[in-house]
C-alpha cells in the first residue's frame, strides 16, 4: 500500500461511526465512486468463486458481455 493510500485509510479508521457513515454516504451518493464500489466487491466476491483463477481484467471483459456470466 502506498503512504498516501495509508495516510487515507489511517484517517478513515479513526473516524468515529457517524462520520464514517457521513463519508461513506458521500461515496455510494458519486455515481463514478459507487460504480467503483460495486466492482471492487464484485470482484471479491469472483474470488472467492472456486475454480479457475479469473483476472480482474478478464472478469469485466466477460462481465460485458451479453450471454457470458461472470
Amino acid at each position: 500500500m502506498r503512504q498516501q493510500q495509508k495516510f487515507f485509510f489511517t484517517a478513515f479508521k479513526a473516524l468515529k461511526k457517524p462520520e464514517k457513515d457521513a463519508f461513506l454516504e458521500k461515496i455510494v451518493n458519486d455515481p463514478e465512486l459507487r460504480g467503483d464500489l460495486i466492482d471492487a466487491a464484485l470482484i471479491e466476491k469472483a474470488k472467492k468463486v472456486k475454480g479457475k483463477s479469473v483476472s480482474a481484467r478478464e472478469y469485466f471483459s466477460r462481465r460485458h458481455k451479453p450471454g457470458k456470466a461472470a
